[in-house]
């Protein structure tokens, strides 16, 4: 009896320390902050753009940051280049929950159309003007907006360096433009802008624009400096127009299913995350844009600089025409923001 006791004792003593070692798959982490204990998760984050370009150095920033912030109860993997698919793929995922976060810009208009004015060719006077309506109430009502529409969460608007046009063919007025190819993103104003200019808009995902450039399916594209060097662009392109027609953002989003998900502190931590690695981003792309465009200029684009009120002219015959449809309100509040 005494030795069946002893067994029984031990059987009890291994199942109890089995047990405190096993939390039924689910990993938790204490909060010293709040004291709490959260579930660790590991999140995706997806972008278009290669790993030496702003946008994946920031989302680095974000995820070291979102690390730090929620004591290592959630990590954030960053899946650069299209790995998770192209900008709808992207936006496509973190409605449905299959994606967490993704740097998406304009196709944005295709979720929640009145970003479509966001789009439009030199709607914004110059960068400074860009930045007083993404960081005031303007972009934050976009960013409800597009919440309350899309089911997408916009954390932070970041910074891009202007579009830029490049062409195997030297473009030096807007006639120049006649017939011409150009990538756009699948963007109605992009497209309709284009038209405008006299050229021959071509949508496509960004993931298929070399290619098309090398096989001459397309003659040009246009993009921020940092998308034209990190893509190679210079390869297969000669010319770089200095058109500065968009003065543009990318914006960090998140699937709100992803975010119903977590605890307040690890929300609260997604969210200080993100307003950090927003000033992280921006303050490296203004650092970026002269060494950007002399890299282009080595690599022996050769860079043209244009009288851009003619192109000017062209393109602002569709901005009635996307205000009426998108929200005249909206395209007046960014027109006369000062």
């Amino acid at each position: 009896m005494k030795k069946f006791v002893f067994v029984f004792m031990i059987v009890m003593l291994f199942v109890s320390l089995v047990g405190c070692g096993n939390t039924g798959g689910t990993e938790k982490v204490s909060s010293e902050k709040s004291g709490s204990s959260d579930e660790k998760v590991t999140l995706r984050l997806g972008h278009i753009t290669g790993e030496s370009d702003a946008w994946h150095q920031g989302a680095l920033k974000f995820a070291e940051l979102v690390k730090e912030k929620s004591n290592g109860s959630v990590e954030v993997e960053i899946y650069p280049s299209s790995t998770l698919g192209n900008d709808r793929d992207l936006i496509e995922g973190m409605q449905v929950g299959s994606v967490d976060f993704a740097l998406v810009a304009g196709v944005l208009s295709n979720f929640y159309e009145p970003y479509s004015i966001l789009e439009l060719p030199y709607l914004f006077r110059d960068q400074d003007h860009l930045e007083k309506v993404l960081y005031g109430d303007v972009g934050e009502k976009m960013k409800q907006d597009l919440l309350d529409n899309a089911q997408v969460r916009g954390l932070e608007f970041w910074i891009r360096g202007p579009r830029e046009l490049t062409a195997n063919k030297k473009i030096e007025n807007v006639k120049d433009l006649k017939g011409l190819k150009v990538r756009v993103p699948e963007i109605p104003a992009s497209i309709a802008a284009w038209k405008a200019m006299g050229a021959s808009p071509t949508p496509m995902a960004f993931g298929e624009v070399y290619s098309s450039l090398q096989t001459g399916v397309i003659d040009a594209q246009e993009n921020p400096f940092a998308l034209i060097e990190s893509n190679k662009i210079q390869e297969v392109q000669d010319y770089l127009m200095l058109t500065n027609h968009v003065y543009g953002y990318v914006m960090l989003t998140m699937s709100d299913m992803t975010y119903q998900k977590l605890s307040k502190d690890q929300q609260k931590a997604v969210e200080e995350a993100a307003k950090e690695a927003t000033k992280f981003e921006n303050d490296l792309v203004a650092k970026n844009e002269e060494e950007l465009l002399k890299k282009l200029k080595d690599s022996g684009m050769e860079v043209v600089e244009l009288d851009t009120d003619p192109f000017m002219e062209k393109a602002k015959t569709v901005h009635a025409e996307f205000a009426d449809k998108y929200g005249k309100e909206l395209y007046d509040s960014i027109v006369n923001t000062k």
